[in-house]
């Protein structure tokens, strides 16, 4: 294998870490869809979900086998994601098929731009198979147009899914600021393809904007 698709000392350890965040993020969506599928109104909305479920087993393989390329234990790469994502999920848990679309919506997306930001700072093929295996814009088109759809019918529902999405978001960041405190490479990677803290500030207050539009795409309050 080429110099070029083997990184090595500490970002080789980032890479890893990455790799593994995302692997155990492609797992817990593969669930987490095929359980919301079960939430769907109707079985051609339950078809779509499951279909998407299916594209995250797909992603899990392949970045499996990027891992194992690189002389990675995937199950150890991933190990160290298993207690934040699981918690965050199980205090995020959706109580129907609208709360189901709005963490889809808005975590899984927040999380999309913070992994794209950090692929930026990784050299390829790594660079590339994780901007290969983010979710595509199916997934996000499907729940806003569906939230806009139940905020049409029902104006009131708007309320009840910001104080959720906002909650999805607080629950979120607390993950994240653990994460970040224990995996010391995954940090420097950030911190260096930043530049400074200034380059990591405004890695954030894009993943903000982001999701400020976001939000009011589908009219509903930050």
């Amino acid at each position: 294998m080429s110099e070029a698709t083997e990184p090595a000392g500490p970002e080789s350890a980032a890479v890893v870490d990455l790799l593994g965040m995302v692997a155990y993020a492609e797992l817990l969506a593969f669930e987490r869809m095929a359980a919301d599928a079960r939430l769907a109104p109707d079985l051609r909305r339950r078809a779509v979900l499951s279909e998407m479920a299916v594209a995250e087993i797909d992603n899990y393989r392949r970045l499996a086998g990027r891992m194992a390329e690189l002389g990675a234990d995937t199950e150890k790469a991933m190990a160290p994601y298993v207690t934040p994502l699981q918690e965050y999920h199980e205090l995020t848990e959706p109580k129907d098929w609208l709360e189901a679309l709005t963490k889809a919506y808005v975590w899984d997306s927040i999380a999309d731009d913070f992994v794209r930001e950090v692929a930026a700072f990784l050299a390829t093929p790594d660079r590339d198979l994780v901007l290969d295996v983010l979710h595509d814009s199916r997934y996000s088109d499907f729940a806003a147009a569906e939230i806009r759809e139940a905020i049409a019918v029902d104006p009131k529902v708007a309320n009840r899914l910001s104080m959720w999405a906002r909650r999805l978001v607080g629950e979120g960041l607390s993950q994240a600021q653990r994460v970040a405190g224990e995996r010391v490479a995954l940090t420097m990677l950030i911190m260096q393809g930043s530049g400074d803290q200034a380059g990591v500030q405004g890695l954030f207050k894009r993943l903000t904007a982001a999701h400020t539009t976001r939000m009011a795409a589908v009219g509903l309050n930050n």
